[in-house]
């Protein structure tokens, strides 16, 4: 949906004109965006979903970026000799493996969307779980090992950065008071994150378009639900599979004070501007109450 050169100067005024209202609502409130999968391999939309969270960081927008890494971490194993193994779609996570784990995410990743977002024009800071003791866990599972369960959220280090103007970019792992370093879900990790900072909005990007009535026809999009109305989606098998455990994270957040929780298509470029600043959106947007 790029802005091409057929675009007059007239039309590209009234774009930002419509988009005025939806700035207006947005300024200063804090959002949360969960950000992994395709949209992080493929080096172009990568690029695109930085610049959109430049641009939002831009009209002032507190945007918190908090990111997975999985293909990395798999890349990572296989180059030092290791399998990747999973229990009911988490990754088992031995000694060796979490620190694979806290070299990848906390290190790779994290830095290098730290530095796409400064060549995109915004100020942005690295932190992992670990810092400031934000993300502390527990084992969650012992056949899983150094897989954490979310105990406490400290949420003081991202509320400093957002207060001085920064970006801030969070990697997924956490600790405990004995010093032992856990894998987390990064979608139950944003979760609570954007509910300990009472977030307007999460951004759950994915790889699908959203809940879809027939998960074969992305013309069966539905584009809001109350949790009420999850419910029922779930005992009609809507919601199913890899699914469950995404919705499972949208109430979650609303239950912790997110205001509403987006799915949405990381793949679609711009897909963040399309939801936050169009009458339009993009994807199903899970809320609260009716």
């Amino acid at each position: 949906m790029g802005i091409d050169n057929h675009f007059s100067n007239a039309q590209r005024a009234e774009v930002l004109t419509q988009a005025l209202p939806y700035i207006k609502k947005f300024n200063g409130k804090i959002v949360v965006i969960k950000y992994g999968g395709n949209a992080m391999i493929n080096e172009q939309l990568k690029e695109q979903v930085m610049e959109d969270i430049a641009l939002l960081w831009l009209i002032g927008v507190k945007v918190v970026l908090v990111h997975g890494g999985g293909p990395e971490i798999n890349e990572m194993m296989q180059k030092l000799g290791k399998h990747p193994e999973f229990v009911d779609g988490l990754r088992v996570t031995d000694k060796e493996t979490v620190d694979i784990v806290q070299m990848v995410l906390a290190g790779k990743v994290n830095k290098s969307l730290v530095t796409l977002l400064q060549m995109k024009g915004g100020h942005a800071v690295g932190l992992s779980g670990m810092d400031g003791g934000m993300i502390e866990a527990q084992v969650k599972d012992e056949r899983l090992g150094y897989v954490g369960k979310i105990t406490k959220i400290r949420p003081q280090p991202i509320t400093d950065l957002l207060e001085k103007n920064y970006i801030p970019v969070v990697s997924t792992v956490a600790s405990d008071h004995n010093g032992n370093v856990y894998n987390i879900n990064g979608d139950t990790a944003a979760a609570y994150i954007a509910g300990a900072l009472g977030a307007e909005r999460l951004f759950m990007m994915t790889d699908i378009a959203g809940i879809l009535r027939d998960k074969d026809d992305p013309s069966t999009l539905i584009p809001s639900i109350t949790v009420e109305e999850a419910g029922k989606l779930y005992d009609e098998g809507v919601i199913s599979g890899g699914m469950i455990p995404k919705v499972d994270c949208c109430i979650e957040a609303i239950n912790r004070g997110v205001k509403n929780v987006v799915i949405m298509d990381g793949r679609v470029p711009h897909s963040i501007l399309m939801e936050l600043l169009t009458d339009e959106g993009a994807g199903t947007m899970v809320k609260g109450e009716k």
